[in-house]
C-alpha cells in the first residue's frame, strides 16, 4: 500500500465569489482584490499579506477537552432503518441495537445464541445454513463456526412486513444470499428462502439454484474457472461473492438490492415486491448484466470494493452509491467511498466522472474518499477503519451515515459511529467532522467572525492505508485568504448560504460550513469540502 501523503492541503473549492467584501456568514462572499482577481490567486498580494500576519502554523491542543463517545454496543457492518421515532441498526454476526438520538445504543440481540430474540428463529433452521455458513454446510465454513454476515432490513411496503436480507459464508467467496420476514423490526425474523449462491465449482453447482436461470454448460463456463487438468475453482475475478446485501426503493417505487464485496465488483438485482425475491434479468453482456447475478455496477478483478449501499435523495435528484474500500482491520485502511448517478443502474460516477472495472486496476484513484482513518482534536485516540456504511435521509431532511469505527489502541474493537452529512452546492457528499449529536446547519450561512480564525484541518486524501491523517493548521483571514505551511489561498462563500469553496494551486474544493459540538461538547466551527475526489475537515473553537 501507498503512503500517505503528508501534502499539506488548503481547504477547498472556490463557489461562486459573489458580492464585495466578506461578509461571510448569512452573507456575501469575499472578492479582495488584494488576494483575488476573478477567483485566480494574486500570489504577490497573498505574500504580502502573510508577511504581515506572521502567522505560527504549530498545531497545539491547549485547552481543548478531550472526551469519548460511549455508543454502548459493538455493531459491526451496521445496516440503519427508521421505525416511528426510533432507530435500528443490524450488523454482522447476530448484533442489533436500537437508539433514539443516533448516539446512544441499547442491544436487542447479540451473537450466535437462541437467546438473540432477533435471529433465534434463523439460527435454529437447518435450511438457512444447507449451502454455507455452518459447519455441516455444503461448503462448510473454513473455521467449523456459524458466519451470518451484513444483515439489511427493509419494510415490504406492499406485503406489510420487514424483510431481512443477509449472507451466510462459509469461505472467502462460498456465501448465500437468504432473506427472512417479521412484523417487527425486532423479530424473530422466520427463514424464508435463498437468494443468490457464489463461491461454487462443478461439485456444489448442484447444491445452488443456478441452473434454474442458466444452462449447466453455461454456468460451467462462465462461473467456473479450470486449468483444464482436476484443478479447478469458483471465478471470482467475474462473478460475486454473494454477501452484503441492502435493499432500496427507487424514483419510481420499484425495489432493488445491491450486493458484493471484492471478487467479481459491487452487482445490482431488482426485487419483486410481491415475494420479496430478486428477479433474475436477461442476459447483457455489453451492458455487464449476467442472467444469474445481475448487473455489475463498479469493481471486479478481485479488488478491494466492498458493502454497497444505495441511497436515492430526491432533492439531488442522483442515487448516491457508497461502497468500503480496503481491509477491515484497524491498519487495514478500510474507507467509505461514494459515487452517483442519475439511474438506478448506472452508470456510477466519481468527481472525475470515472468508475472503477475488472480491469481498471488500483481502485484508490476512484470513488469520493469520505472517511478513513483520522485524529482531531477533542478525541482521546484516533479513528480507524471506519468503514462499511448505511445512509439514512431522515424525516427532518438530515442526512446520516452510520458506520463502524475501529481505534488507534492496538486492538480490533469496534463501534457504531452516525456522522450527519449535507450536500455541497454540486450535489456530492460532505461528511461532517464529528459524529452528530444534534446539529443543524444555518441554511442562511455564518458571521463572519464565525467563520475567520484558526482551523485544525485534516485532509485524509485518496490512500488506501494504515496511516492517520493528522490534523494541520489553516488560517482563514477577513480578507478571504487561506494560509497554512507552503499553503497560499482563497476562501470565499455563496451569498446568503452555508457553502464554501477554498482554492489554492490548482486544487478547488467546494464544501460547507457546520456550527457543530465535537465529541467532548464544546461548540466549534466546521467545515467539509470535497474535490477530486478527496475530503478535506476543517475545526475551529471559539475564543
Amino acid at each position: 500500500m501507498r503512503n500517505l501523503s503528508k501534502k499539506l492541503v488548503s481547504l477547498g473549492t472556490c463557489i461562486a465569489i459573489c458580492s464585495t467584501a466578506i461578509l461571510a456568514g448569512g452573507c456575501s462572499s469575499s472578492k479582495n482584490s488584494s488576494t483575488s482577481n476573478g477567483g485566480k490567486i494574486d500570489m504577490k498580494a497573498l505574500e504580502k499579506e502573510e508577511k504581515e500576519l506572521k502567522p505560527d502554523y504549530t498545531v497545539k491542543y491547549d485547552g481543548i477537552k478531550k472526551a469519548s463517545i460511549d455508543a454502548g454496543v459493538s455493531v459491526h457492518d451496521p445496516s440503519i432503518l427508521k421505525v416511528d421515532d426510533t432507530y435500528y441498526i443490524y450488523g454482522s454476526h447476530m448484533s442489533t441495537a436500537k437508539s433514539t438520538d443516533l448516539r446512544n445504543w441499547t442491544s436487542i440481540g447479540d451473537g450466535y445464541t437462541t437467546d438473540n430474540q432477533v435471529y433465534k428463529n434463523l439460527l435454529t433452521n437447518e435450511k438457512a445454513f444447507k449451502y454455507s455458513g455452518g459447519a455441516f454446510s455444503a461448503i462448510p465454513t473454513d473455521d467449523n463456526g456459524t458466519h451470518v454476515w451484513a444483515p439489511d432490513v427493509v419494510y415490504n411496503k406492499k406485503l406489510k412486513k420487514y424483510f431481512m436480507y443477509y449472507c451466510t459464508s462459509s469461505t472467502w467467496n462460498a456465501s448465500n444470499l437468504c432473506y427472512g420476514t417479521s412484523d417487527s423490526p425486532e423479530g424473530p425474523f422466520e427463514w424464508k428462502g435463498a437468494l443468490i449462491y457464489s463461491g461454487f465449482t462443478s461439485d456444489t453447482l448442484k447444491d445452488t439454484d443456478v441452473c434454474d436461470y442458466v444452462t449447466e454448460d453455461y454456468a460451467k463456463k462462465h462461473y467456473i474457472t479450470s486449468n483444464g487438468g482436476d484443478f479447478e475453482e469458483y471465478n471470482y475475478n467475474e462473478c460475486p461473492n454473494a454477501i452484503d446485501p441492502t435493499t432500496f426503493y427507487d424514483e419510481d417505487g420499484k425495489m432493488w438490492m445491491v450486493y458484493g464485496s471484492w471478487s467479481g465488483g459491487i452487482f445490482l438485482l431488482e426485487i419483486d415486491e410481491n415475494t420479496g425475491k430478486v428477479i433474475h434479468p436477461k442476459a447483457d453482456e455489453k451492458n455487464n448484466v449476467d442472467a444469474y447475478f445481475g448487473k455489475r455496477l463498479i469493481g471486479g478483478g478481485h479488488v478491494a470494493i466492498e458493502g454497497p449501499w444505495i441511497e436515492y435523495d430526491k432533492e439531488a435528484g442522483y442515487y448516491y452509491l457508497f461502497v468500503s474500500y480496503g481491509s477491515l482491520t484497524s491498519d487495514g485502511g478500510y474507507q467509505i467511498r461514494a459515487f452517483r448517478s442519475k439511474k438506478v443502474d448506472g452508470p456510477y460516477v466519481d468527481m472525475k466522472g470515472n468508475t472503477p472495472k475488472p480491469d481498471s486496476g488500483d481502485e484508490s484513484f476512484f470513488g469520493l474518499k469520505l472517511s478513513g482513518n483520522y485524529m482531531l482534536p477533542s478525541l482521546e485516540k484516533a479513528y480507524k477503519a471506519t468503514g462499511h456504511n448505511s445512509a439514512l435521509i431522515d424525516s427532518d431532511g438530515k442526512r446520516y451515515i452510520v458506520n463502524h469505527t475501529r481505534f488507534d489502541d492496538g486492538t480490533e474493537a469496534h463501534e457504531p459511529r452516525v456522522h450527519q452529512y449535507l450536500l455541497n452546492e454540486d450535489g456530492w457528499p460532505c461528511m461532517l467532522p464529528y459524529a452528530t449529536d444534534g446539529e443543524t446547519v444555518s441554511e442562511k450561512g455564518y458571521d463572519n467572525e464565525k467563520i475567520i480564525g484558526d482551523y485544525y484541518v485534516v485532509d485524509q486524501d485518496t490512500t488506501v492505508d494504515g496511516e492517520i491523517a493528522k490534523p494541520f493548521k489553516l488560517i482563514f483571514t477577513d480578507k478571504g485568504s487561506v494560509f497554512g505551511k507552503d499553503i497560499k489561498g482563497i476562501w470565499t462563500v455563496k451569498d446568503g448560504t452555508y457553502y464554501v469553496t477554498i482554492k489554492y494551486d490548482d486544487e478547488e474544493f467546494k464544501g460547507v460550513f457546520c456550527d457543530m459540538k465535537d465529541e467532548a461538547g464544546t461548540k466549534c466551527m466546521t467545515f467539509s469540502a470535497v474535490g477530486k475526489n478527496k475530503s478535506l475537515w476543517g475545526v475551529k473553537y471559539y475564543k
